[in-house]
């Protein structure tokens, strides 16, 4: 079973086809997976999983995540496991943090023996970032189709979006990430057009010479 898709065959259609082989990346060739649209919970354990196998994984667009169940319900049980801490001194510990990519590493975290050398290994593995930082930005991102919102949470039932919730619990760099995610997205469009055109001169000279 393949437990990955590419971006744009999920945003052609609801039914999103499943990818050719991805092959064996024993750490050397990381799968980029875009965040957006994803509940929280099962984008986790899946790619808990494919860490402990051997993969290499990285995560962007991480404050675009979902978590089923209203906001302020969340907001609520983020407030009351803020509230857990050492009896006497605070700085020992745990530690709580606010930004959404940390956020997601934790939740990862706990689905993996992250105390033995294995779960070390795998945790190493993997690389959470908010918005799409370079170089991933020119690479092939894919989502999880047993991980999405509008596949597995059931139509009209309220989510919450790890940023809005990062944001109001702490975190301080959301405009920040809104503008360079701002800035990405019109240099990918030109990128994109560009390509097009190129392509669209190829095939031309490719049919000029078959005639």
């Amino acid at each position: 079973n393949h437990w990955l898709s590419s971006v744009r065959s999920h945003q052609c259609s609801r039914r999103v086809q499943a990818p050719p082989p991805l092959g064996k990346m024993n750490g050397t060739k990381p799968v980029i997976v875009d965040c957006r649209g994803h509940l929280l919970g099962r984008l986790s354990s899946i790619i808990a999983k494919q860490l402990l196998t051997g993969n290499s994984v990285v995560c962007v667009r991480t404050e675009q995540i979902n978590i089923s169940g209203s906001h302020f319900r969340n907001k609520l049980k983020f407030f009351e496991k803020l509230r857990k801490h050492h009896n006497t001194n605070p700085k020992r510990g745990p530690f709580h943090f606010r930004a959404p990519s940390r956020i997601l590493y934790h939740t990862i975290r706990g689905m993996i023996p992250h105390k033995s050398f294995r779960g070390k290994q795998a945790l190493a593995r993997l690389k959470v970032f908010e918005g799409v930082p370079p170089p991933f930005d020119k690479k092939k991102r894919m989502v999880i189709p047993e991980a999405l919102r509008v596949i597995r949470l059931k139509p009209g039932r309220k989510f919450a979006t790890l940023g809005r919730l990062a944001s109001e619990t702490g975190w301080k760099h959301a405009d920040l990430i809104e503008r360079l995610e701002a800035k990405r997205k019109v240099k990918a469009e030109a990128y994109y057009l560009k390509k097009k055109a190129t392509n669209k001169i190829h095939a031309q000279a490719v049919a000029q010479v078959d005639a």
